[in-house]
């Protein structure tokens, strides 16, 4: 009987060095042993030398394999350069360089008295992991990338690794590690909702049906029910995940499947206390994405969050980008007036626009008070206590405060010609007492594709799901 293994196993090679990662590489005196393990992002063959740029998580470094001049002065004994993107191991000395990556490169001999038998006497050790790499469908070595959009989004695997594309991603990482820093220090908790919903939440259209086990269920358009019901528990909590919205939508800023960072909080005056959770929670993405480093990899210019965001009311916004006083919402182009406008006279890259028409807003919207309808009370006030965020002219944030009386939630669903009971486990939790609250949800890709210029929200996202696109 074998005895049992005890991990982590101890290595084949015990003398060989730990993995070195490209970015510690600077750190690392000349002449250290190394060990990098990484894909052949790019290799050039000379006379005499052969270079292979590897790539790994954190970024690239330069190998140089140099051989003696052979008969007519062409070199020999050069290794086997495996082809570009095969995974390969290389071992070298750390030898310094101010024109290679970060100041260093790895040269031969891996070390004293080893012998690169097959590889070039000189040379560092250059080690395949995998069979010989086909010819990735893009370049991935250039600086940019040269392909059309299309083709990026079916070849999506090999895309993704170009050093451009995956600091886009990291952006959005950062982003989500502020979004949850934030708002675990203000004391919310994260929650995780069901994806698969009995019902509708926003309304009966717009919904991927499912077939549940013989009976009708939908991919629910957002935790909204769910996070409410949550505020009854734990008063703050947030939550991300996926949402699904059917809309026969093709422009370059919706998509069928996106992330939605989702916030809700209780016991609020109103819809600016929700604003000013806002305000943090963005304040503290920014923070993190400046700080992760992959914006300015980018070269795109991180926003400045003020203290205060600059507020319009619906109406007046409205009347300053001169569209009729009885438009239901915004455009597009109202949307970019009001990001010059913002920019232009509070030096803002943010707006929030207050007070969203009623008939334009889910029904579990809060009346606004301050501008009822003359003759009738708050109830019957033509504004709400919604409100949504643009980000550099574009719709970000879409937020307010809820209703939270039994009573209002039973008048404003039989107003829509429904039945409150079809709503039953919904709103249960009003029934046994619920706080003012109010919350916000924040488009992730959106929020991305704006950050770093990116003219299409399928430029930010891994494997987009859109009117057209199911696979990768």
């Amino acid at each position: 009987m074998r005895p049992p293994l005890l991990y982590p196993s101890a290595s084949p090679s015990v003398s060989a060095p730990a993995r070195t990662l490209a970015r510690d590489l600077p750190s690392v005196p000349p002449g250290t042993v190394v060990r990098l393990q990484g894909w052949v992002h790019r290799r050039r063959e000379l006379a005499t030398v052969t270079f292979l740029v590897l790539r790994d998580r954190t970024g690239l470094a330069q190998v140089v394999i140099r051989t003696a001049a052979g008969p007519g002065g062409v070199g020999h004994g050069v290794p086997d350069v495996p082809p570009e993107e095969t995974t390969v191991e290389v071992t070298g000395t750390v030898t310094a360089n101010p024109q290679a990556p970060g100041g260093v490169e790895i040269t031969g001999p891996a070390s004293a008295g080893t012998s690169d038998t097959g590889r070039g006497e000189s040379g560092p050790v250059i080690t395949p992991l995998t069979d010989p790499a086909e010819t990735p469908p893009v370049e991935l070595w250039r600086p940019t990338l040269t392909a059309a959009l299309p083709t990026l989004l079916d070849h999506a695997a090999v895309a993704w690794r170009h050093p451009t594309q995956k600091a886009r991603w990291e952006v959005a990482a950062a982003s989500l590690r502020g979004f949850r820093a934030t708002l675990d220090a203000a004391g919310f908790t994260e929650v995780c909702t069901p994806k698969l919903v009995g019902t509708a939440t926003e309304s009966g259209a717009n919904v991927f049906p499912v077939d549940y086990f013989g009976r009708p269920a939908y991919l629910a358009q957002s935790p909204q029910f769910y996070k409410q019901q949550l505020v009854g528990v734990f008063e703050r909590v947030y939550e991300v995940g996926p949402v699904f919205r059917a809309e026969p939508h093709d422009t370059v800023r919706h998509l069928a499947e996106y992330r939605s960072l989702d916030v809700e909080l209780g016991f609020v005056r109103d819809h600016r206390d929700v604003l000013a959770v806002l305000r943090d929670v963005l304040a503290g993405m920014a923070d993190a994405v400046r700080a992760s480093g992959a914006a300015e990899r980018l070269g795109v210019e991180v926003p400045k969050v003020p203290d205060r965001f600059p507020v319009l009311h619906f109406a007046d916004a409205l009347e300053l980008v001169g569209a009729p006083a009885d438009e239901p919402d915004l455009a597009p182009e109202h949307e970019r007036a009001l990001g010059q406008w913002a920019l232009a006279e509070h030096g803002s890259d943010f707006v929030a626009v207050e007070g969203y028409p009623m008939a334009k807003r889910p029904f579990y919207t809060h009346p606004e008070s301050a501008h009822p309808e003359p003759g009738s009370g708050p109830e019957a006030s033509r504004w709400s206590n919604g409100f949504d965020l643009l980000f550099r002219g574009l719709e970000l944030v879409t937020g307010g405060q809820r209703l939270h009386r039994y009573a209002d939630y039973v008048a404003a669903i039989e107003a829509r010609g429904e039945d409150p009971a079809s709503y039953a486990s919904y709103l249960e939790a009003f029934r046994h007492g619920m706080p003012p609250h109010g919350g916000f949800a924040i488009g992730l890709e959106r929020w991305v594709a704006r950050l770093v210029g990116a003219a299409n929200v399928r430029e930010v996202t891994p494997f987009p799901r859109d009117l057209h696109r199911l696979v990768p």
